[in-house]
């Protein structure tokens, strides 16, 4: 994907890594970023080539008004995205809900209602914000870890079906990143500047799975394991 001359939409550019990437697509040579938010009026990048754009990931009508706005994008960041801290047996069920509404139906929304203008623009990318999370659940974060695998099986899916249109479909892949999302968590985190830098490295090299800490790639490769291997808290269970 060539970056410089680029057309591009960010989800969620007004905070966190989608404001990285609204800057560093522009400092790659994107020709326009259309910044997008529920509130456009919360983009605060003055920078020549931002178009803010109101867009709510959750409203389908929303979408389609943003893609009869952006008819010239080459490029589509999915980003926008929430956590709500639920579990899944005894969590809030509607704070479930809205986890796979945003995090699973946004991106799909969003894919759907721009693969055409894609495709009529020479193919282009689409670059989705996944998950460590993605292939590993985490006690108090199950309902994201849910919705994010199932986006990333999303991802998997859509590469096939628009890759006849010459359409690159890439994952990003991290951990724990120091954003708003992640505050209150005592964890160690990545610089959101860092992991954007990376996935737009990425990107630009064409990869279909872009895993930006090395937390990540060892939890890639440690998939064919027993699950007891990757969740020790489980060592126990079923033996006598």
């Amino acid at each position: 994907m060539e970056i410089a001359g680029s057309i591009a939409l960010v989800t969620g550019a007004n905070r966190g890594m989608g404001r990285h990437f609204v800057t560093q697509l522009l400092d790659r040579g994107a020709a326009k970023v259309y910044a997008t938010a529920r509130t456009p009026e919360t983009i605060t990048s003055r920078r020549p080539g931002v178009v803010a754009l109101p867009l709510d990931i959750t409203d389908p009508a929303s979408i389609t008004t943003a893609a009869a706005t952006a008819t010239d994008v080459t490029l589509i960041v999915n980003n926008a995205g929430i956590s709500t801290r639920t579990n899944l047996v005894t969590g809030d069920l509607p704070a479930i809900h809205r986890e796979i509404e945003t995090n699973y139906f946004g991106p799909l929304h969003v894919i759907r209602a721009f693969a055409p203008t894609l495709g009529r623009n020479g193919g282009g990318a689409i670059l989705t914000m996944l998950s460590a999370l993605s292939w590993m659940s985490h006690d108090g974060a199950n309902a994201y870890a849910a919705a994010k695998a199932a986006a990333w099986s999303l991802t998997n899916g859509v590469r096939l079906e628009l890759a006849s249109q010459g359409t690159l479909v890439s994952g990003l892949f991290v951990g724990s990143v120091d954003t708003d999302m992640m505050a209150g968590w005592d964890v160690p985190k990545s610089d959101p500047a860092a992991v954007v830098r990376t996935a737009l490295d990425g990107l630009a090299a064409g990869r279909l799975e872009i895993l930006a800490d090395a937390g990540t790639v060892a939890l890639k490769a440690a998939l064919s394991q027993d699950p007891r291997a990757l969740y020790p808290q489980l060592s126990t269970l079923g033996t006598t």
